[in-house]
């Protein structure tokens, strides 16, 4: 029961278990984008499987609001209720592209989130949350 069969998925499993809070959020975020670039690319092609563009911003809006979730409101003040605007706003982008099969929600989104990864990514490295494990390990607050 232990036993994985999968390298890959035992890797996977590994990294998520030994990664500090920082690292998860941009875990998150480059998942968010990775499904965001399939449906991107599944709408720009054209394709007929539209239940594959369908789950991957499904699993896009899954990602925005585990993060919403994860927001601490109490300890976040202002910058928890504008991170949880924005993850609202994008919700509503995916929900758009979603409906109306719309590749111009998801182009005009991805920067967005982009910026944000980027932003989480130097938050971890200035907290010494960084993979590498230099600096002090003052830890990262998600509560915004």
């Amino acid at each position: 029961m232990g036993y994985n069969a999968n390298p890959v998925d035992a890797y996977r499993q590994t990294r998520v278990k030994t990664a500090s809070q920082g690292q998860i959020i941009v875990m998150l975020y480059d998942e968010a984008l990775r499904q965001i670039d399939l449906a991107t690319r599944g709408l720009e092609s054209g394709t007929r499987q539209l239940d594959r563009i369908h789950n991957a911003i499904c699993k896009t809006q899954d990602i925005f609001t585990e993060l919403m979730t994860s927001l601490d409101f109490e300890n976040g003040g202002q910058v928890s209720e504008n991170l949880f605007n924005l993850y609202m706003y994008f919700n509503n982008q995916l929900m758009e592209a979603n409906v109306k099969k719309d590749v111009s929600y998801l182009q005009q989104l991805r920067p967005l989130v982009q910026s944000l990864r980027d932003a989480w990514e130097e938050a971890a490295k200035n907290t010494g949350d960084a993979e590498s494990g230099n600096g002090p390990r003052q830890g990262l607050n998600i509560s915004g």
